[in-house]
């Protein structure tokens, strides 16, 4: 098959591969979904899940084309000579040294974290102190999204006085005729999201607004939304699901006052002119 074609297979493929799979292969060098997804994650700095659902399929076939470009360019790069030429073999080693350096500091940071202990009292403690962040916010919502606040007005007066399953219809209705965004044609229906998988104004207005009721014209970078609540739920996670996290976060907090001492100690032995 040829990569552009399976270039283009694999995109399909990708809002549903969720292992580490083979999604194309550039003369002979395999981009797994993982690869996908570490770039990804990288881009956005951790925050891809921030990204609105409607834009991720557009980041993941970029990100996908950019690493196959650069898979080709490589390729072109050692076939060329690149690899054995003077300002390469420079540049890699003035790199390979500033690496060297900063993963040493990493692994002996890791060390320094790795010896902190913490009891699992302060960690109970933490948990009952902090029960709002163990709480897992998610919604169902359809919504529609138009160009202007007057088209957005327009549509919410024809579901002005509706209740019920007729408003919930004529939502629907209105979300595959109207909307703009790729909701629209499942009647404006969104995958259960939570609230950092929004923008910012979608998710304040879906985690407040009542269940079974729509929303004004909410403004964002897309256009203007109207929101239909379908349900909004709260799962709260237990005590000992939550224990890893919580020994890491109380772990860097003690580790803040522990790499100040360390580096007070190594100071007071060090030769500094």
């Amino acid at each position: 098959m040829k990569t552009v074609t399976k270039l283009v297979t694999s995109l399909a493929l990708l809002s549903s591969i969720s292992v580490a799979q083979t999604l194309v292969s550039v003369n002979g060098t395999t981009i797994t979904q993982q690869d996908v997804d570490r770039e990804l994650m990288n881009a956005t700095q951790g925050r891809f899940n921030q990204v609105p659902v409607e834009k991720q399929a557009e980041f993941r076939k970029q990100v996908l084309e950019q690493l196959v470009a650069k898979e080709l360019v490589y390729d072109d790069a050692k076939k060329t000579g690149v690899l054995n030429s003077k300002d390469f073999k420079n540049r890699y080693e003035e790199v390979a040294k500033r690496i060297k350096k900063e993963i040493a500091i990493q692994v002996w940071q890791k060390r320094e974290v790795d010896k902190i202990v913490v009891s699992d009292k302060d960690m109970k403690t933490y948990y009952d102190n902090n029960q709002e962040e163990f709480n897992e916010k998610s919604a169902d919502a359809r919504h529609i999204l138009v160009k202007t606040e007057a088209e957005a007005n327009e549509l919410g007066k024809e579901l002005k006085g509706l209740k019920g399953s007729a408003l919930a219809t004529k939502f629907a209705e209105l979300a595959k005729s109207k909307s703009i965004g790729p909701s629209g044609a499942k009647g404006g229906k969104l995958p259960t999201f939570s609230p950092r998988e929004m923008v910012p104004e979608f998710s304040k207005e879906a985690f407040s607004m009542k269940v079974g009721t729509v929303s004004t014209p909410i403004k964002t970078q897309f256009g203007y939304h109207l929101i239909y609540l379908e349900s909004r739920n709260t799962k709260k996670t237990k005590f000992t699901e939550a224990k890893a996290t919580i020994n890491n976060r109380l772990k860097l907090e003690k580790a803040k006052t522990v790499m100040l001492n360390k580096m007070k100690e190594l100071e007071k032995k060090a030769v500094i002119k």
